[in-house]
């Protein structure tokens, strides 16, 4: 034996313990795997996202975890003393003071150590016992014999082969057996076979040698195992395994494990209140319908499950691929969704109940920027329709008309109050088209304001980390979101516009909104049940529209096959009217609907909802509208076009057009359009005038216009320019 050897040796054995070297507990403790990992509500894995770039480390593996095969394989290569010494290997250390012997004398300076799998472990342990390119210094190798004395002094074999195992770096930046195991094989450690476990021993001692050079000594060392595999097998399993270093870790982005880790300044495990079950359902049905609808130009989607009564988020899913895009964060246009929110302030206010008439027909409302024109998605008008009727049918014209009966700012302010933060313009700047949606909003904060009509008016915020109950705090009027909701439940006042079988109809109570933007860009469909509030929006990131798809057609089927889902164990109940509403029967003079019960709030309820005759309105000019601009259509010759003048409010008004009166208000004739600014008045039996309108007729044809014919030819009536605020086209994509 080397004489420097073994005086190492006796000094090692003669010397008194070196302080207290760390417990096992300890070491597993301050392991820190390089990504942060999100769990589901359950403690089962959901998101990882990678935070530390210097290596990549999972989990801590428990040795039972780890294949008995790579146990073998590294004491075999590393350590076959290994459960018989106590941390220093007398045989290997006479056998390296042997071979340096000749290696000095033949010239070569840099020793040959002995160290075994504890002495390794040190160096792991402890960086200034570590291994350097220029070899250990006899002080290091001194350090490091003492502290492999103390670890088997204070370890099992088992703790010291787990912790190696755990520490040593295999290849490149895959650092510990459970990277390793995953980024070469894509496998976990418990699945290792013999030849896979001789790869990984022969990695450990030169983590960066050739693919020649480690199927080299993997196949000796499989050998030694009496592996099964040939070594033709091991040769190309090393260049396979060494080929995709890291490409197991590839994975979509986690989108939901940076909203909640922050960026690993917290605690790399957070348990979340998703539900992974629904989760991975969620995500499965948006590709699934996604898939259905690519014919007609429909990429994208995501979707938002809430816990009604704790704000939990239960699924979140961003988007149907791989994408970065956050859905369920980004902003678009609102379509229809808003009405249930405008509809519920003027029931509040006292300004309708569910059995209200509204005027569906034509308006022109005057704007800054021309005439606001709204019209119903099947450009038809009723006439009139009540509030239950407008609100599930989704009509356009009776929601702005109701819109202009609450006021544009008191129904912004409560949009806000809802939790819109998004509407961060003034209200002018939306103008009426508002109440058909022309704002931006995000499916989050919808789906949360949904969730205040499901809680009967109370507002709280959502989560994604498990909280104590949160108190709620009053925005909207108890008794107005019941009704809101009756309404959205209600499948036979939806029949007028969806027809009584669509994706809307579950088996059980439910409530629910539908809604699409300017040309077909945005689609959605929000509505809750006892328990949960679910929003689906599908269309295009890039913001293309897509190709005849409406609320019922492109979110809703989604948002039913959830809900569906949801409640497959326990139905949904309808809730409990709260204190001051009365149910009433109710008719309607003329029967422009039939008789039904009424939900009122107290002290509103009648049973009895008489339409006024036209001779008992009040006298107004119904077109043209003040300020209007009317173009004469050159492909029609001018001797036939014609302006109907209309007006509402008895039979014996008269029109008098600049000064000359042309003929009555009740006769359904038309005016010969004179290019020029004209002021049409609205005059009484007594000469009072009791409206009035300024237009004016424009000869070139660079207005669009559109025409319809009349008993006497043809009447032009221009398309008017929304207001400058608007998002919304004057026939709302709704379905």
């Amino acid at each position: 034996m080397n004489k420097r050897y073994a005086l190492l040796l006796a000094a090692v054995l003669a010397a008194p313990a070196i302080a207290a070297v760390p417990t096992p507990a300890q070491v597993r403790a301050a392991w820190q795997p390089s990504e942060a990992q999100l769990l589901d509500r359950h403690g089962q894995p959901l998101e990882s996202v990678r935070i530390d770039m210097a290596a990549r480390r999972q989990p801590w593996v428990l040795l039972s975890e780890i294949s008995p095969s790579l146990g073998r394989a590294v004491m075999q290569a590393e350590d076959q003393h290994f459960m018989e010494h106590g941390g220093i290997d007398l045989q290997a250390v006479g056998q390296a003071a042997w071979d340096n012997l000749f290696r000095v004398r033949g010239g070569q300076a840099r020793l040959r150590g002995a160290s075994t799998i504890t002495m390794q472990l040190a160096g792991l342990l402890d960086p200034a016992l570590a291994s350097r390119a220029a070899g250990r210094s006899w002080r290091q190798k001194w350090d490091q014999a003492l502290a492999a004395r103390e670890l088997e002094a204070g370890w099992s074999k088992q703790q010291i082969l787990e912790a190696y195992l755990n520490l040593a770096s295999f290849r490149g930046e895959l650092q510990g057996v459970g990277a390793a195991s995953r980024g070469l094989f894509g496998k976990a450690p418990s699945g290792l076979d013999t030849g896979e476990a001789a790869i990984l021993a022969s990695l450990l001692r030169a983590p960066g040698a050739s693919v020649r050079e480690v199927a080299r000594r993997a196949c000796a060392l499989a050998a030694e195992l009496k592996a099964a595999s040939p070594c033709a097998t091991i040769e190309w399993q090393v260049e396979v395994a060494l080929s995709r270093q890291g490409a197991a870790f590839q994975q979509p982005p986690a989108r939901l494990a940076r909203l909640l880790l922050d960026g690993g300044k917290g605690p790399r495990v957070l348990r979340s209140t998703i539900d992974g079950q629904l989760q991975r359902f969620a995500a499965m049905t948006l590709r699934r319908h996604l898939a259905e609808l690519a014919g007609r130009n429909v990429g994208d989607g995501a979707v938002l499950v809430l816990d009604n009564d704790s704000g939990e988020i239960l699924a979140y899913v961003a988007n149907s691929g791989a994408g970065e895009v956050d859905g369920v964060a980004a902003l678009r246009q609102a379509g229809s969704t808003l009405k249930p929110f405008l509809y519920e302030l003027a029931i509040e206010r006292g300004l309708l109940h569910a059995a209200s008439l509204l005027d569906d027909t034509p308006v022109d409302i005057p704007t800054v920027g021309g005439l606001y024109v709204p019209q119903n998605y099947d450009r038809r008008y009723h006439e009139v329709a009540s509030v239950r009727t407008s609100l599930a049918g989704s009509l356009n014209i009776p929601a702005v008309r109701t819109l202009m009966l609450t006021g544009l700012e008191r129904f912004h302010e409560r949009l806000r109050e809802a939790g819109l933060s998004s509407l961060t313009e003034a209200a002018d700047f939306y103008g009426y088209s508002l109440a058909l949606g022309s704002a931006d909003v995000s499916l989050l904060e919808l789906t949360n304001a949904y969730r205040t009509l499901a809680n009967g008016g109370l507002q709280g915020s959502v989560t994604l980390r498990a909280r104590v109950p949160e108190r709620k705090h009053r925005v909207l009027d108890e008794k107005g979101a019941f009704i809101v909701g009756d309404i959205l439940s209600d499948r036979g006042a939806r029949s007028v516009t969806f027809g009584l079988r669509n994706e809307l109809a579950t088996s059980f109570w439910s409530a629910v909104k539908t809604g699409t933007s300017k040309d077909m860009r945005d689609n959605w469909c929000v509505g809750w049940s006892s328990r949960y509030t679910v929003g689906v929006w599908v269309g295009n990131f890039d913001g293309q529209p897509m190709w005849d798809v409406s609320g019922v057609s492109g979110a809703a089927p989604v948002w039913r096959d959830l809900m569906d889902y949801l409640h497959r164990d326990s139905p949904s109940r309808a809730p409990s009217a709260p204190p001051g509403l009365v149910r009433q029967t109710v008719a309607f003079t003329p029967a422009v609907e039939a008789p039904r019960s009424e939900w009122f709030v107290r002290g509103s309820e009648t049973a009895s909802v008489e339409l006024l005759a036209p001779s008992q309105r009040q006298p107004k000019i119904v077109y043209p509208a003040d300020s209007s601009l009317i173009a004469l259509d050159p492909d029609i010759p001018e001797a036939l076009q014609r302006v109907r003048f209309l007006a509402q409010g008895g039979r014996e008004l008269v029109w008098v057009l600049d000064g000359e009166e042309v003929g009555q208000a009740a006769v359904d004739g038309g005016w010969a359009p004179v290019p020029g600014k004209h002021e049409l008045k609205l005059v009484g039996q007594d000469g009072r005038m009791l409206a009035s309108a300024r237009f004016e007729v424009r000869a070139n044809a660079q207005l669009v216009s559109t025409f319809s014919t009349s008993s006497g030819g043809s009447s032009a009536r221009p398309v008017m320019s929304r207001d400058a605020g608007s998002g919304e086209n004057s026939g709302e994509s709704e379905r």
